[in-house]
Order: structure tokens, then C-alpha cells, then sequence
């Protein structure tokens, strides 16, 4: 059962974690913690910290269903949440390692793999005024004698659950506390229209006095004038908080783990005299920093900026990472040297959008791409044709011009050949597109009234494209289904200046350049223009307002680079040499040479790269996908494990390599050992990935 307690007192003063041992007498809520603290205890049998009461079987399962779909209650919204959060990250087909390799019943006391203990949730106010989820989860297995905690930032842009099937499941299985954060992203929408917005725990209130997730901040006057003209818009926390939450991403998991500990001390600190005591601290306390991609990104920078000593080792899988660029080069076996490694996210990802839709017409792509049938073929080939006529191609027919336009992907911009077939998939989910347009707005702290690129975030009508209004059920379950980036939930990209006249769905829209329906391809020259600082078709720089705002994007990437420094702290590393959306050349190959640069001999990072691996393993359970990669879920439990091990008895871990799999291929027979052997301990000379002479050097 679901049981919740009264909210946690809010008691006077501050105990920062780097002052934990000073305090010894009381322990102190942190200042930053704003509001009631929600506690909740789960019993493991009914509803639990891992599964909501599914279980093993349940996640694997169709979706569980509101009883009202128009009012959810929160325990309702919670597990659609972490049903949804769950299998977004973890592939629960048959055959695909779930409930074998991994998954809540694999090495589990329960045979459904639920967890009993205790959860708490708060917001952070820091460091701006948007607010930040934090929440704690202590498991009943949590012993205060043998204490450990992981951190799990959310994944992508997801909410307070977005690492619960990563860093959650194997934290609450080893008994450690594990300390979440929406990172400043999360799910948080705000529908200007009716003015409701998400409150802790997911329920919509249009009452501005009540705390919410994210609301846009423009006053009564201004939002109603927003709404005359441009009805029926939606606005995401991660784009429109004026806040570059990723500049603070690192804090905020420092803070969740200060969060964290006081959380403990307040379950296991009592003393005698019944006030909480600190006695469980940094010098105590076993801490992983953890998670996967934007997460796994976050708690890297935390390692970095963790001056005093919380942190004992990182444990992350693709993480996604802006490194400073260092003048080094990367090599693939024999292959050229790269030089023009680490460009940013914003950088490849703005080249993807626009060139990929092309390039899904490559004749060796586009019959054996899975999910390729998500793009539209003419609208592809208008890409094609748009490109061409601004110059941006030479070749004369679409085969040539999609075989040009995949080619300036993987050599003018890094991107490995292995990542070309899941491409094509990528883009029909508007990976590139929607990362473009909100990672613009969060790097430029622009407003939902700024429309960067005429672009802007509503519901639309399914055979029209143009806006239309969200359905109360939708967005009642907005909490539980959105992942906090448009597309999502039912909320689409909208290009307002579509050559229809009216506002249009961007996968269908027109570009007034062209007159084509070539998916608003002007929007996504617009915002590759930013990125690059020129126009995409003359080469001339950026005159005037687009000028300024390219400018506030690239102070906004500054701000998030990061420094490869991990002060001397063990770190692992796993990913899929197929990522196709943090390609490798740009996120950990270059960061790990960044990293023995700045460390040199006193670097304690490992760095492991999976064949036949990519970013998202809920993929391997579709047809096309499943013959063709393994989960890198299965190596990044491997490596939390070894650095346990290696923080606990010393073990030394392995040295960085890169993992042979084998794909299950034609007939795909269930996964198995002999598909993802584990990390080697004592690689052979030819798997290794070394750096040396200014290079790094990765084995074919």
C-alpha cells in the first residue's frame, strides 16, 4: 500500500553538505528546498519505489489506465509516470535480455522485482526561479552501518522519474538511497491558453498561487495579448525557462545529494533526545554519481565541480558531454585522424536536422534504414531539391544529392558511418528537430514570446496540420507520458511561418523560400544559422537581431562546456559506437582525450565503447533494430557494478576498450551471455583504446 505521511517540519537554519561534519547536534533542512517535503512509504506489495506496484511483469505490460481520465490521481499519474519513464530507456521485449540480463526480477529478493521503502519529493529553488524537482528514494534494504547513494539526474528532458529504470533500479536493488533530479528540464508544461500548469506531484491547477512546475513569465496583460494572437500554445520548462537550466546541471546533483542526506539523517538520525542527529555523512556514505545521456551528462560536470569530496566515483552511459575542444586527434584503426572533434550539441545536431531528411533517400539507406517509412518519401526528396536550389548541395538527382548530403554529415561533421542506418529513425522522431529548436531557446535564455526561427510548441490537427486544442485527457496525463521535448504528449513543433498562411505542424509545413513541403526547412536554416554564426546558403556572418541571438546561443554553449577534469576521481564511461544522436566523435571519445590531457597519469577514467550499441535501447525491441544492436543497458550495469566493487574492495577496474558484441541477427534469437560478454578485465593489446602522442587512438 500507499501510505503519506505529514509533510517533513521545515526546520530553521541550513546545513550545506560540506558543513555536514560541523554539525553535528541538528540535522538542517537546506535552504534551497522550498515548500512541504512530500513523503510517501511504499509497502512492496501494492506499490512499490521501482515498479509502482507493476512489478516485472507489469512493466512489460500495456499501460495502466485513469479510472477518470479527465482528473488522474497523483498515485494514478506516478505509476503511468514510472511505467512510461521505465520503458522508455529499457527494451522489455521478449528475447531482448529483459527479465534475463537485466530488469527488476533479475537478482532481486522479490520475484516481481518490487522494492518497499520510503520516497520524498521537493522542490529546489535554485539558482533561479524556476523551480527544480528533487526527490529521495530509500529503500527498506538502505543499512545506515553500510551506507551508499546514487545519484540519478533524468535522462533527455524528462521529469523526476526519467532515470528510474537506469540509475533507480540498480541503486534501490544494492540497498543504496537514490537521489533524483528533473535537472531544471522535466516535464513541466504550461498551457498559456487556459493557464494551467503542473503542480510536485503532476495535477494541472490554473491557480498561479499554487507552486507549479514551470510558468512562463509573463504577467496577465502579456499572455493574454500572447494568446490573441498565437491561441492554443504550449510552453516546456526546458526551453522557456529563461534559465539554461545545463549550465547548473552539475549543481543541481550536488544539491540532490545534499538533499539526500539529510533525508537519511532525518530517517536515521534520532537521537536520544529525539532530535535528528547527523551520522550519516560524506566520510560514511559510499556516493556513485550515475546515470544515462543528458543525465549521465549532469552528473559528470557534478564530479567536476565537486570541490569537496562528496562524489567517490562516476558511473555514466552515453553521457551527454560538451568538452572543450583540445587540440588532439582521434583514430579509428586505420582511418584518418579526426581533427575537427567536440563541437557541441547544438552544433551537430542543427546539421542533422538539416541534412538528414535528405540523406533518408541514400540508395544503400533508405530500403534497410528501420523506421525509415516515418519519413514521408516526397517530402524527403523536397529536402532534397530545397537544398540543392539554395546551393547547399551540387548534385542533380535525389539519389546523388542524398548520397551528398549523408556524406557531409560523416565528413564534415564527425558523424560515424555505424550511426547512418539509425538516422533515418532518428529524424522521422524529430530527434534533430526538436533538439534544435528547445536546446536554441535554453542555450539563448530566449521566452516563449521570442519565437526563435517562427517555431513554437501546439497541439494539431492530424490531417490539416494547423494548431489546434490539446485535449483535456492529454493533458491531464502530460505528467506521466511527455518527456519534456516536443513532440511529446500530443503538443508537436509548430512553424508559425509556414508558406500555408497559417501556423502548421513542422513535418508538414512549407518553407515560403520554396513553396515545398520540405518540413520548414527555412525554420531549421534558421537555426543551423545560429549555430554556425553565418548564413547557412551565403556564408556571410549574422547581421543584426539574428546576430545577437547566435551570440546569446554561443555564450549559453560556453557556459555548459566541460573541463574533462574530474579531479582524480574513479569514472566509467559506456557507449555505443551506433549513438546516432551524441555521436562519439563530439561527446565521450573526445572527453576521455580531454580528460588524459588534463589529468594526465593521475586520470582514473575508463572509457568503454560497445559495438552494435546506440542511444536508445527501447528501440531494439522493433523489427529491423532488434537483428542489429544489443543493449547498452547491459554494460552501463556492468560498469556501476565494477566501480561498487572498485570502491568497496579495491578492485581494480578494467582498462578502456572497445567491447566486441555479437548482434542476435537473422531469426533474433533471445540475448543472451555469448551476445554481450562482459568487460574484458585484461583486454587484448588490440582492444584497447589508448592515448598517446597527442592522439586517441579507438580500435576498429
Amino acid at each position: 500500500m500507499m501510505k503519506i505521511r505529514a509533510p517533513l517540519a521545515i526546520l530553521a537554519g541550513t546545513c550545506v553538505v560540506l558543513g555536514l561534519t560541523a554539525c553535528k547536534d541538528s540535522n538542517k533542512r537546506p535552504d534551497f528546498v522550498s515548500g512541504d517535503i512530500q513523503a510517501t512509504e511504499y509497502d512492496g506489495t501494492t506499490n512499490d519505489l521501482l515498479t509502482a506496484g507493476l512489478g516485472a511483469g507489469g512493466l512489460a505490460g500495456p499501460a495502466p489506465v485513469f479510472s477518470d481520465s479527465m482528473n488522474p490521481t497523483v498515485e494514478e499519474l506516478r505509476t503511468l509516470a514510472i511505467y512510461t519513464n521505465y520503458r522508455a530507456l529499457v527494451d522489455t521485449s521478449a528475447g531482448g535480455g529483459y527479465g534475463n540480463l537485466f530488469g527488476p526480477q533479475v537478482d532481486a529478493t522479490d520475484p516481481e522485482g518490487k522494492i518497499p521503502g520510503d520516497e520524498y519529493l521537493a522542490f529546489m529553488s535554485v539558482p533561479g526561479t524556476v523551480p527544480v524537482t528533487v526527490m529521495v528514494q530509500v529503500p527498506d534494504a538502505f543499512d545506515p552501518q553500510n551506507a551508499c547513494m546514487v545519484t540519478a539526474p533524468s535522462s533527455g528532458s524528462r521529469g523526476i522519474y526519467g532515470a528510474i529504470g537506469t540509475a533507480g533500479e540498480w541503486g534501490l536493488k544494492k540497498g543504496c538511497a537514490v537521489v533524483y533530479t528533473d535537472k531544471g528540464t522535466g516535464t513541466g508544461s504550461h498551457n498559456l491558453a487556459a493557464n494551467t500548469a503542473q503542480t510536485l506531484t503532476g495535477q494541472l491547477d490554473d491557480d498561479e498561487s499554487v507552486a507549479s512546475q514551470f510558468r512562463v513569465d509573463l504577467d496577465t496583460t502579456e499572455r493574454e495579448q500572447f494568446n490573441t494572437e498565437f491561441p492554443d500554445r504550449f510552453a516546456f520548462k526546458h526551453a522557456y525557462s529563461k534559465a539554461n537550466p545545463e549550465a547548473d546541471w552539475g549543481l543541481h546533483v550536488l544539491q540532490s545529494i545534499e538533499f539526500g542526506f539529510y533525508i537519511l539523517n532525518e530517517q536515521f538520525g534520532k537521537g536520544s533526545d529525539k532530535r535528528r542527529r547527523v551520522t550519516i555523512t560524506p566520510d560514511n556514505t559510499l556516493v556513485i554519481a550515475s546515470s544515462v545521456s543528458n543525465g549521465g551528462g549532469a552528473s559528470v560536470r557534478a564530479a567536476e565541480q565537486d570541490k569537496d569530496g562528496l562524489i567517490d566515483g562516476v558511473a555514466v552511459s552515453e553521457p551527454n558531454v560538451n568538452p572543450v575542444f583540445e587540440d588532439f586527434t582521434i583514430r579509428q584503426g586505420n582511418g584518418e585522424p579526426i581533427t575537427d572533434h567536440s563541437r557541441s550539441l547544438f552544433d551537430y545536431t542543427t546539421a542533422l536536422a538539416v541534412y538528414q531528411g535528405c540523406a533518408n533517400r541514400a540508395p544503400d539507406i533508405r530500403d534497410v534504414a528501420p523506421l525509415n517509412v516515418l519519413n514521408a518519401v516526397e517530402t524527403n526528396e523536397n529536402i532534397c531539391a530545397s537544398l540543392f536550389n539554395k546551393g547547399l548541395l551540387k548534385e542533380t538527382t535525389v539519389d546523388e544529392q542524398a548520397i551528398e548530403a549523408q556524406g557531409i554529415l560523416n565528413q564534415e561533421f564527425g558523424i560515424q558511418p555505424e550511426q547512418n542506418l539509425l538516422a533515418p529513425s532518428h529524424f522521422g522522431l524529430a530527434v534533430a528537430q526538436s533538439i534544435s529548436m528547445t536546446y536554441a531557446s535554453a542555450y539563448g535564455q530566449f521566452g516563449v514570446e521570442d519565437r526563435i526561427c517562427g517555431l513554437r510548441m501546439a497541439a494539431t490537427n492530424a490531417s490539416t496540420g494547423e494548431v489546434a486544442v490539446l485535449t483535456e485527457a492529454q493533458e491531464a496525463a502530460l505528467f506521466s507520458l511527455s518527456n519534456g521535448i516536443p513532440p511529446t504528449g500530443g503538443v508537436n513543433l509548430v512553424f508559425d511561418n509556414a508558406a500555408q498562411g497559417v501556423p502548421t505542424n513542422l513535418p508538414v509545413s512549407s518553407s515560403p523560400s520554396s513553396g515545398m513541403v520540405d518540413y520548414g526547412l527555412d525554420a531549421l536554416l534558421c537555426l543551423r544559422s545560429l549555430a554556425a554564426g553565418v548564413d547557412p546558403e551565403t556564408g556571410d556572418p549574422l547581421t543584426g537581431e539574428a546576430a545577437e541571438n547566435a551570440a546569446r546561443i554561443a555564450n549559453g554553449i560556453e557556459a555548459i562546456r566541460a573541463t574533462g577534469d574530474l579531479q582524480g576521481k574513479p569514472a566509467i564511461f559506456v557507449t555505443g559506437r551506433s549513438d546516432a544522436i551524441l555521436p562519439i566523435n563530439h561527446t565521450s571519445r573526445p572527453y576521455y582525450g580531454l580528460n588524459q590531457r588534463v589529468e594526465g597519469a593521475d586520470s582514473e577514467l575508463r572509457y568503454y565503447e560497445v559495438l552494435n550499441a546506440q542511444h536508445l535501447d527501447v528501440l531494439n525491441g522493433i523489427a529491423g533494430f532488434n537483428e542489429r544492436y544489443v543493449p547498452l543497458h547491459r554494460y552501463y550495469f556492468q560498469a556501476l557494478d565494477l566501480m561498487y566493487d572498485h570502491l568497496k574492495t579495491g578492485t581494480e577496474l578494467p582498462p578502456s576498450q572497445v567491447v566486441r558484441t555479437v548482434p542476435r541477427g537473422d531469426g533474433t534469437p533471445p540475448l543472451t551471455v555469448t551476445n554481450v560478454p562482459p568487460v574484458a578485465v585484461n583486454p587484448a593489446s588490440e582492444d584497447r583504446i589508448v592515448f598517446e602522442s597527442d592522439q586517441l587512438r579507438i580500435p576498429d
